[in-house]
């Protein structure tokens, strides 16, 4: 019986109750692998970044190919700036003197062709220091009294007025005028460049003198088209042909102000260009927008007003350098600019060509230009001065008086 029972018995039960089982210790990481963790994490960060960073550099190409081409421009000389140009652009001075051969000996001249073949495309542009008027000149011997020009070899099929308001822009003037005029040669046009010098110091108004611009260069000519041209734009590719359209156009679609690309589409600045008819069927350009902004978007809104539509360049092709400046004394925000396009719809037809007050101080025929000095009044309206208070005319040669007399 008691061999029974010890049977039964289990054995482990006879070495009593068991130890619990051992409790797992966990130690801290050392230092180091600490450290490696987080420099892990920053070496991620730094990869994220910089992916990030190549991405912006793929996007914004464009500007980085520049960049690149002015630091090797500095560390280049000789073949290396022609290479430069290459990249950037070609002279727009480069084998100009083909355009002065000697008209045929025929006695009636052909026409043009229907594509000049002397455009080439990007333009190299820079503002180098020291140029004048008188260099300028030398450099354009076919352009005439006046700033008028005529393909010598043939007739043209286009004449085209370019049309710049001015008031104190000297300094931008020339540079504009130095690449201006061969620009307009290579595309074979009769063309003639007007600057309309607003006389006195009150608030500058670009788009009355533009209808003072219109006005008296077809009284010179009968243009078949008229380009508007802000002093401080410079075209960057001569294939932005200087004729008009079927509709208003807009050349300047991509300053470099703007990243090159067009602010906004109804945008209208810069530079634009109108047939007679065009002009006639907007009524032209606002009178009462004194001072910076405003009567770019009113002309725009006149061109559907009108019945027209915008037509643009491409934007490879439509593309000009902005000659850096700050806003012009007496050239001031024009604070009511926002309420005065609220009204367009209402105004147009009542404000334009049908209401431009002026009165022409003097008109000078300058080698490169024909400057017209106006007095366009004030906000009151047009006050005629007796004689011996009117302004004095202002040339923009005449600061430096480096075109003599006319």
């Amino acid at each position: 019986m008691l061999l029974r029972h010890l049977d039964e018995v289990s054995p482990i039960a006879c070495l009593g109750p068991l130890p619990p089982p051992p409790v797992a210790v966990t130690t801290p990481p050392p230092a180091s692998v600490a450290m490696v963790s987080f420099q892990s994490k920053w070496r991620y960060l730094f990869m994220f970044l910089g992916v990030q960073l190549v991405v912006m550099a793929l996007l914004s190409r464009e500007g980085y190919q520049r960049r690149v081409t002015y630091f090797m421009r500095i560390f280049r000389k000789g073949d290396g700036v022609a290479r430069n140009l290459s990249a950037t652009g070609s002279d727009v001075y480069a084998n100009l003197t083909i355009l002065a051969r000697a008209p045929s000996s025929s006695d009636v001249m052909t026409y043009c062709p229907q594509t000049s073949p002397f455009i080439r495309g990007p333009i190299h542009v820079s503002f180098p220091s020291g140029l004048t008027l008188a260099q300028v000149q030398r450099k354009n011997p076919l352009v005439v009294r006046g700033g008028r020009y005529r393909p010598p070899g043939c007739e043209s099929r286009h004449s085209t007025a370019i049309i710049i308001p001015h008031r104190n822009r000297e300094h931008h003037l020339k540079f504009l005028l130095y690449y201006l005029h061969p620009f307009l040669q290579r595309q074979q046009l009769n063309y003639g460049i007007y600057i309309i010098h607003q006389a006195g110091n009150y608030t500058f108004n670009r788009a009355k003198l533009m209808n003072v611009g219109f006005r008296e260069a077809m009284r010179e000519e009968n243009w078949d088209c008229l380009f508007f041209h802000d002093v401080d734009l410079i075209p960057e590719d001569d294939r932005n042909t200087y004729i008009c359209d079927a509709n208003p156009k807009h050349a300047a679609i991509a300053m470099d102000k703007f990243g090159y690309k067009l602010p906004y589409n109804l945008y209208f600045g810069g530079v634009s260009a109108l047939t007679p008819l065009h002009y006639l069927k907007m009524n032209g350009f606002p009178n009462n927008y004194w001072g910076w902004g405003g009567e770019d978007d009113d002309i725009g809104v006149r061109v559907s007003l009108g019945g027209m539509h915008i037509t643009r360049p491409s934007v490879r092709v439509g593309r000009y350098k902005m000659i850096k400046h700050k806003l012009d004394k007496g050239n001031d925000i024009n604070p009511k600019r926002f309420n005065m396009l609220a009204k367009t719809r209402q105004s147009w037809k009542l404000d334009g060509m049908n209401t431009a007050e002026y009165e022409i101080v003097r008109r000078q025929h300058r080698p490169l230009y024909t400057n017209i000095t106006v007095d366009i009044g004030t906000e009151e309206g047009l006050h005629k001065t007796p004689a011996a208070a009117k302004p004095e005319p202002v040339d923009p040669a005449k600061p430096n008086q480096e075109q003599g007399k006319s």
